[in-house]
């Protein structure tokens, strides 16, 4: 008894436990910045390769720009704005609409799909019916909005909605269907509610699913967002694009297509935190337990 408390005590004083934390910290840190490394570097061959190449003549710039071109378009946007007024007000009504579709779209998938989950008379009723509208192309959705609501904000972000719910839709919809009925059974025998059971039991158990499908759906909302802009509108980066590809202007288009990039890989690193804020409940799975 004696000897394992002594064995203990020495394990601790010679900070065993304490130097394999920092073994998988240094380890970890090393990681993080081979993959930032990696991804530099990639980024560096893609693009330097493209300088180079439309420099030659390899390929012509005409027709796909040049990363340079670029650079210089994008500061001649932000510095003197376009046709429809400045750059950041263009971009700002991108982000309105795809925010408000992405707010509209998440929370009516969450609702149909926490509902029809639940009862399966309604999904064999109305299941159909979703399916029948899913598969309509979405810039023919698109055109129905424009003519029926004008070419202001309304048809964007209801075209940005349709996407966005459809995504969460099925996956809030599975997510369901995927909950322990053992667990499910418990809480009625212990003397739950439907509104409990699914407040506390299927929506928690569901989260994992819901927030998998926000990942892309934000992505999703933006493409609502520009497709209908394309289509018609009088302000946002979807016009922006348009314009510059009636132009003959690849650097506009790439220019605009990078702060479309930044703003969806902005929107997927706040998504990622409310993940890890809903979810800090939840254990690491095997992978993600091995990946740290």
């Amino acid at each position: 008894m004696s000897t394992t408390s002594a064995g203990s005590a020495g394990l601790v004083k010679d900070g065993t436990p304490s130097r394999a934390a920092d073994t998988a910290k240094r380890a970890a840190r090393r990681r993080t910045a081979q993959v930032w490394a990696a991804r530099v570097g990639l980024a560096a061959v893609v693009i330097g390769g493209w300088q180079a190449f439309t420099t030659w003549g390899i390929v012509d710039p005409f027709f796909f720009g040049q990363p340079s071109g670029i650079v210089k378009r994008l500061v001649d946007l932000f510095q003197h704005g376009t046709e429809f007024g400045s750059f950041y007000a263009n971009i700002w009504t991108t982000i309105q609409e795809a925010l408000a579709g992405f707010a509209l779209g998440a929370v009516t998938g969450v609702v149909f799909g926490v509902t029809l989950g639940q009862s399966r008379f309604l999904a064999d009723v109305v299941g159909p019916y979703i399916k029948m509208v899913n598969a309509i192309p979405r810039i023919v959705l698109g055109s129905i909005f424009i003519v029926a609501f004008g070419i202001g904000v309304l048809p964007k972000i209801l075209l940005a909605a349709v996407l966005v719910f459809f995504i969460v839709f099925f996956n809030a919809f599975q997510g369901v269907r995927e909950v322990d009925r053992n667990i499910l059974a418990n809480a009625k025998v212990l003397g739950a509610s439907q509104l409990q059971i699914t407040r506390h039991v299927i929506v928690p158990s569901a989260l994992t699913w819901i927030i998998a499908s926000l990942h892309s759906a934000f992505g999703f909302a933006i493409v609502g967002a520009l497709v209908g802009e394309v289509l018609g509108a009088q302000s946002g980066l979807g016009l922006v694009i348009k314009t510059a590809q009636n132009n003959f202007d690849p650097d506009g288009v790439f220019a605009t297509m990078l702060v479309i990039s930044v703003i969806v890989l902005g929107a997927e690193w706040l998504i990622g935190k409310l993940e890890h804020r809903l979810l800090s409940w939840r254990p690491p799975a095997p992978t993600e337990a091995n990946s740290l």
